[in-house]
C-alpha cells in the first residue's frame, strides 16, 4: 500500500501554549498523537518526549516483535523518567494515540483521550475509547455495578503515559484497505468537531493536507478551546 499524510497543530484560541505533538512519519509508516495531560505540569515537554521515544524506539528494532506493546512501555518509562527530574512531586503525563503501518496491517497503542478513526466506504468509525472517568463509569454500570456519581470532572484521564501507576494499554491490528483515511486527532478537535462533522470532511477527494486544514478550521470557528492536533493517513494502491 501506499500512504499519503499531512499533519497539523494549531495552539487553538485559549491555551497559551501548545502542548500537543505528533508523530508522522511516511517511511516508517508511524503516525499518531500526543496531549499533555491538563493538571499537570510541563505537557509539552510530556508528549514531546512520548512521540521521539517512539519514533527512536521503532527506528531501533523494538517493534521487531510484531506489538507497539515493548515501544509504549519503552516511551512511558521515558516519560516517567522525565517527570521525576522536571515535576518530582506530581510527575508529568501525556496521551499517545499511535498508529504502526505494515503491509495491509495497522497496529494500534492507545492511552487516553486522544483518539484514532477510520473512514472507509462512506463510514466514519471509531477505533479508540476515550480512558475517562465518564466511560470507565458507562463500563462498569453495564457490568451491573452499581457506580455513584463521579466527583471529577467526567472527562477526567483514568490512563495516561507518565504516571507511575501500572500502564494499560489499548492494542489492536487491523486490516488495512485502498481509499482507507486514518485520522488520529487530539481532543482540541473531538471536543469541538462533531463525527458527522469529521465525515463529511474525510469524504471529499482532497489532500491529507487539505482535509485537515477544514478540520482544524472548524475546531477554531467552533471555540478553539483548546490545542487542535490532526494527523491524517491516506492509504492508495501502490503506485497510485
Amino acid at each position: 500500500m501506499k500512504l499519503r499524510s499531512a499533519a497539523l497543530s494549531n495552539i487553538g484560541k485559549v491555551r497559551l501554549q501548545n502542548e500537543d505533538n505528533f508523530l508522522c512519519r511516511e517511511e516508517l509508516g508511524l503516525f499518531g498523537v500526543a496531549d499533555g495531560v491538563g493538571g499537570l505540569p510541563n505537557g509539552g515537554e510530556a508528549s514531546e518526549c512520548a512521540v521521539r521515544t517512539v519514533a527512536r524506539s521503532v527506528m531501533d528494532g523494538c517493534n521487531s516483535s510484531g506489538s507497539l506493546e515493548q515501544v509504549v512501555r519503552a516511551t512511558n518509562e521515558a516519560v516517567l523518567r522525565l517527570g521525576r527530574l522536571l515535576s518530582p512531586d506530581s510527575g508529568i503525563g501525556t496521551t499517545l494515540t499511535v498508529g504502526h503501518f505494515t503491509g495491509t496491517k495497522v497496529q494500534l497503542a492507545h492511552v487516553g483521550d486522544s483518539r484514532c478513526y477510520l473512514f472507509r466506504a462512506g463510514q466514519l468509525t471509531h477505533q479508540t475509547e476515550d480512558h475517562t472517568m465518564e466511560n470507565e463509569a458507562r463500563r462498569r454500570r453495564a457490568l451491573g455495578e452499581v457506580v455513584p456519581a463521579a466527583s471529577h470532572h467526567p472527562y477526567t484521564l483514568t490512563r495516561c503515559i507518565g504516571q507511575p501507576d501500572a500502564l494499560d494499554i489499548d492494542l489492536s491490528e487491523h486490516e488495512v484497505l485502498p481509499g482507507d483515511r486514518w485520522l488520529f486527532v487530539s481532543d482540541g478537535v473531538t471536543g469541538m468537531v462533531a463525527d458527522a462533522e469529521l465525515a463529511i470532511v474525510l469524504s471529499q477527494d482532497s489532500s491529507p493536507k487539505e482535509c485537515l486544514e477544514e478540520i482544524i478550521k472548524r475546531a477554531l470557528l467552533h471555540g478553539g478551546h483548546d490545542n487542535a492536533t490532526g494527523v491524517l493517513v491516506r492509504v492508495d494502491e501502490p503506485g497510485g
